[in-house]
């Protein structure tokens, strides 16, 4: 599904990120981890073809990303609220998106009553433009969009800041299942209790190199804590 080959990003001379290799099979969902300049936010953006790699590539069903758009047929995203137009309702942006995938009112529609459970009564109807909402239900429109199309693959970061508890558990169980239909997903969060609780491989980053690539088991979310644990020791020592 996405094959890293050989990626490097510098800025002015520094390097942000460099990832020799990596495989990302079909269906699997990948936790991305790791502290604030790790690379995360700079390795999902070359996947998105948002900046140019130094060097290497992003290859998505072994086209690459910098050459073809094939990839943005089965694509959705959301990385932070500057995916979003802030002049329209979220009721419009996501109409927005629906007809640049080709779908009609109906399929909308039908798209909102499956998921309704997301958002409250009064977040689709309302006339409160996106720049004015919550920053929760800024991330609810950006999500919500970002699962509309023929999806093969999803990216969302930090996807659960901001939302409610019972958002937040809503998504987890939307994650795995769009998992067992067939879409790759992979989630960058801060929240390690949440990205262990549903990714089935954990992909670490420090210093904008991969230092743990692992299948997520149930001594993971253990392993990270008293890693990042480990870190604030050294901070403070």
């Amino acid at each position: 599904m996405i094959q890293v080959d050989k990626l490097q990003k510098k800025y002015k001379g520094k390097v942000a990120l460099d990832i020799a290799d990596v495989t990302i099979k079909k269906q699997e969902i990948i936790g991305l981890v790791g502290n604030n300049g790790a690379g995360k936010t700079t390795f999902l953006s070359l996947v998105l073809d948002l900046i140019q790699p130094t060097e290497g590539g992003v290859f998505l069903k072994d086209k690459n990303v910098a050459v073809h758009e094939d990839w943005k047929q089965y694509t959705g995203s959301f990385l932070d609220d500057t995916f979003l137009i802030p002049f329209m309702t979220s009721y419009e942006y996501l109409e927005f998106i629906s007809k640049l995938h080709g779908w009609k009112k109906g399929d909308l529609e039908e798209f909102l009553e499956e998921n309704k459970q997301f958002y409250g009564d009064d977040f689709l109807s309302g006339k409160k433009m996106i720049k004015d909402l919550s920053k929760g239900n800024k991330n609810k429109t950006g999500i919500l969009g970002a699962m509309i199309g023929s999806l093969d693959l999803l990216i969302l970061d930090e996807p659960f800041a901001n939302l409610d508890p019972t958002s937040q558990q809503w998504l987890r169980i939307k994650i795995q299942k769009l998992a067992e239909q067939g879409v790759t997903v992979i989630v960058s969060s801060h929240d390690l209790q949440h990205v262990t609780g549903i990714s089935s491989r954990i992909i670490m980053l420090e210093e904008g190199v991969i230092i743990k690539d692992v299948a997520n088991t149930e001594n993971t979310l253990v392993e990270l804590e008293s890693y990042f644990g480990a870190k604030i020791q050294e901070q403070t020592n």
